[in-house]
């Protein structure tokens, strides 16, 4: 198993938080792999939402087991309908299947309704329905279920012999419009804010990077000085002492000899700072990259960077940047990933970025917007990428650039 270290890049222009680098093989292990799914879940059932539903749920199941008539067949449907709420929350379960349970928890919402007519405690379940539904459905399918099932209460509360059906269906669809538009907003307002962060997290990620682009031009303007003045005039220097020493009158004394010699050594290091800054180029790519995970406060990003590797072209440095930007976003948003692992390379004179997550993808993937964006940059800068899906269901990018 490879080690990894905390590091902090205390002597940056920018101070960012702390970035993992790991030295050895990225690889999941045994155990990690069988216990994925279980903290996604833990995570769903513990949001305030998810605890509120099953509280609420709860309550009605109380109202039911005192009933004497229906009980029984109630509380197994409540069961039921507890599981799909579940199931329908769980952002690990492929869409189709999160539909269905929707569907089904209205149907169940509508039976109960008809078993528990008189206790007035089963129209509150479709409360819950709706709050979940605007939490993750788009306003139209939330409002087509929602009408729907509320005119199914209507017609059972109609036949159990209601006096005023409609008022009964009017009032909890107020509760229910109360509960959707909490829960909308609160989805748009976490949305924005994760937005927000991370467009700030860009910021400042393209801010290191402009700073290092701008200290590698300093750098070289200071080695063509170098080179073009001071180089120019030690070495006219030393053919003026080469002069003198060709002086018979001068031929042979040691100060003029020693100054020759100063001047050929300071020449030669003079150069050789020359050479060194000129080589010492590359972007601080580690910096920038945890900058840009910084927001993230989930996954964590582990990096792990090649000896040797630089990257001293600020448009090949955008281009990974961003690349690494889509992917911390797709394992957050779609996989409900724990950790990417992020792995630089230089392999056949090219730059190779692998990036994997541990994230829980039921569903095939699909190149939407954010991929066909990645393929664009990378095709814009003659590199290519690759996808895949690991053993586990988590992602895996590939992608190659121009060293």
């Amino acid at each position: 198993m490879g080690r990894c270290t905390g590091f902090r890049a205390s002597g940056h222009r920018f101070d960012v938080p702390e970035v993992t680098f790991c030295a050895g093989p990225i690889a999941a292990g045994v155990r990690g792999r069988q216990h994925l799914a279980m903290p996604s879940l833990f995570r769903h059932l513990l949001r305030p939402l998810s605890l509120a539903g099953l509280v609420t749920v709860l309550v009605v199941g109380l109202s039911f087991a005192v009933q004497r008539s229906g009980a029984g067949l109630s509380l197994l449907l409540l069961a039921v309908f507890l599981l799909l709420f579940v199931v329908h929350g769980w952002a690990s379960m492929p869409s189709r299947v999160r539909v269905a349970a929707a569907v089904l928890q209205a149907l169940l919402a509508v039976v109960l309704v008809a078993l528990q007519p008189r206790t007035g405690t089963a129209p509150v379940l479709l409360v819950v329905l709706v709050a979940q539904l605007a939490e993750h459905w788009p306003p139209r399918f939330v409002l087509g279920v929602a009408l729907l099932a509320n005119l199914a209460v209507y017609a059972v509360l109609r036949h159990s012999g209601f006096s005023q059906p409609l008022l009964v269906v009017l009032l909890y669809g107020g509760f229910q419009a109360f509960a959707a538009l909490t829960a909308h907003y609160a989805r748009s307002t976490a949305l924005a804010r994760d937005d927000l962060a991370r467009v700030n997290a860009d910021l400042l990620a393209t801010r290191a990077l402009l700073a290092d682009s701008a200290r590698d031009a300093e750098r070289l303007r200071l080695a063509r000085e170098l080179h073009d003045v001071a180089g120019h005039k030690l070495t006219a220097m030393r053919l003026n002492l080469r002069a003198l020493a060709a002086d018979p009158a001068l031929a042979g004394r040691e100060g003029l000899v020693l100054a020759e010699q100063l001047s050929g050594e300071l020449l030669a290091d003079i150069r050789q700072v020359v050479q060194s800054m000129r080589d010492d180029r590359g972007l601080d790519l580690a910096t920038a990259l945890h900058a840009l995970a910084a927001p993230f406060p989930r996954p964590k990003l582990q990096l792990q960077i090649g000896d040797g590797v630089r990257v001293a072209d600020p448009l090949m440095a955008e281009t990974v940047l961003r690349l690494v930007q889509e992917a911390l976003t797709n394992a957050a948003r779609h996989g409900n990933a724990d950790t990417v692992w992020l792995t630089i390379s230089e392999e056949d004179s090219q730059l190779r970025i692998d990036i994997r997550d541990d994230g829980q993808r039921a569903e095939r993937i699909r190149e939407g917007n954010g991929i066909a964006g990645m393929r664009e940059r990378l095709a814009a800068v003659q590199g290519r990428l690759e996808l895949a899906r690991t053993a586990q269901g988590g992602m895996h990018l590939t992608a190659r650039l121009p060293a």
